[in-house]
């Protein structure tokens, strides 16, 4: 892990430096994907990293665990409650009539793409590279909102899979009940990675470690590797 830390602490600060840029910020969610990203950033440029807290509707919890992180490591940060803007624009755009499968996620997915926006705000004004914390499972298949959590300028976990971002977290030292809790991306009360996906984080990490998986799980990741190709492309132009 300390080899791996080393080489992803050295690629930031190339991509910082590649970038003219002058640091780095993040969403700290107070999960263990940002955890992990934000403390390699703190590595990296100790001087020029920021992290952003940007509760929308949120659990306590969560903010407590990414303040939890920034105390430990000394990571600056601003906290930037969303709440106000979300309401704002639901009652704009949402009709509380409409009970279509596609409500849901729909609205919930203006949260990841408000913190975006925010965080592009802030990397314009300091000239900062925005960080994102998928991890490669994530990628793989997808799972991420379009110009969201996924609207980033680098992505320095995104060759790791599940098992191995929670292993650097141990490395780091980031607490364990930030480590051992249920991964979420906070759309809603009670939201969870594996339930949503459908797909165990275990068998995600089996797959994308080129290890056996049964013919059902196979099946299931290839179909949303499939359906979501479009996320992990550039927008597709006539080729005349």
């Amino acid at each position: 892990m300390q080899q791996l830390a080393d080489r992803l602490i050295e690629w930031l600060r190339n991509q910082v430096s590649g970038a003219g840029a002058s640091g780095l910020v993040l969403g700290m969610s107070g999960g263990v994907d940002s955890s992990v990203a934000g403390v390699l950033c703190q590595m990296a440029l100790p001087g020029s990293t920021l992290g952003l807290l940007l509760p929308c509707h949120s659990i306590q919890e969560d903010v407590d665990h990414a303040r939890l992180v920034a105390e430990k490591f000394n990571i600056k940060t601003l906290l930037i409650p969303l709440d106000p803007v979300y309401d704002s624009l639901t009652r704009t755009l949402v009709d509380e009539h409409d009970t279509s499968p596609a409500h849901r996620p729909a609205q919930a997915n203006l949260k990841p793409r408000l913190r975006m926006t925010v965080l592009y705000y802030l990397a314009n004004k300091l000239n900062y590279l925005v960080v994102g914390s998928s991890n490669k499972c994530e990628l793989g298949i997808g799972y991420f909102t379009k110009y969201g959590d996924g609207g980033v300028d680098i992505m320095p976990l995104g060759n790791l899979v599940k098992r191995q971002v929670r292993e650097m977290a141990q490395y780091l030292g980031i607490p364990p009940t930030i480590i051992d809790k249920p991964p979420s991306a906070g759309l809603w009360p009670g939201q969870t990675d594996e339930e949503e996906m459908g797909i165990p984080y275990d068998d995600l990490d089996a797959y994308f470690s080129s290890q056996p998986v049964s013919e059902e799980v196979r099946s299931k990741i290839e179909q949303r590797i499939a359906r979501n190709a479009h996320k992990r492309a550039l927008p597709p132009v006539p080729g005349f």
